[in-house]
């Protein structure tokens, strides 16, 4: 059975005899993540033979993202995860068609940088809403909440990967890509165009 991510990296032993069998795995969507689109890593130091995907890249990339979906849908525990993972699946079929001059989705960096739910904070029914599995039935559960305008938690093995190919949050679409644009109050607008006070 395959670890997560936190026991490879500080070298825990499974304990758990409960296999956490809908969690994808997406090692061939991360590999040609990394080629067809360099930004993607965390380095950026991975090339390409051309400046952006070629439309055969980009289809297959989301092709690979439209199958794991599917397979977690053939074998859904509700209708509403079954719902859920459908609606994805007809959003990466418009990809997949016509696909794109460039991949929207997020960096590894981006990904690092995610704010992680504290296992205290979670409920012994909150699920991740792709997988369906229950975050507590992991012993060291990865659980990010979005900055999107409902917050919404996911566990990183499954949103991290549409995060990196779409960009957006898997439930209400919010373009996770867009920089939060800083209001600046009126007041320090004016202050800002007098920064050394030499007019007043």
């Amino acid at each position: 059975m395959a670890s997560n991510p936190y026991e490879v990296e500080h070298n825990i032993k499974d304990t758990n005899n409960k296999p956490h069998t809908r969690r994808p795995d997406m090692s061939s969507f991360t590999s040609l993540l990394h080629q067809i689109s360099p930004e993607a890593g965390s380095t950026g130091s991975t090339t390409t033979h051309h400046a952006g995907p070629t439309p055969v890249d980009a289809a297959g990339l989301f092709r690979l993202l439209q199958d794991q979906m599917a397979t977690l849908a053939a074998s859904a525990p509700s209708p509403e995860n079954r719902e859920l993972l459908e609606r994805l699946i007809g959003t990466l079929e418009s990809d997949i068609d016509s696909p794109p001059t460039h991949i929207r989705g997020v960096t590894q960096e981006y990904l690092d940088q995610l704010e992680r739910v504290p296992k205290k904070q979670l409920k012994a029914d909150d699920a991740c809403p792709i997988c369906a599995e229950a975050y507590l039935d992991d012993p060291y559960p990865l659980v990010v909440e979005l900055p999107c305008k409902g917050g919404h938690r996911f566990d990183l093995e499954c949103v991290g990967h549409w995060l990196s190919g779409k960009g957006t949050c898997p439930l209400c679409r919010q373009d996770l890509t867009e920089k939060k644009k800083v209001e600046i109050p009126a007041d320090e607008e004016e202050d800002n165009e007098d920064p050394d006070g030499l007019y007043g």
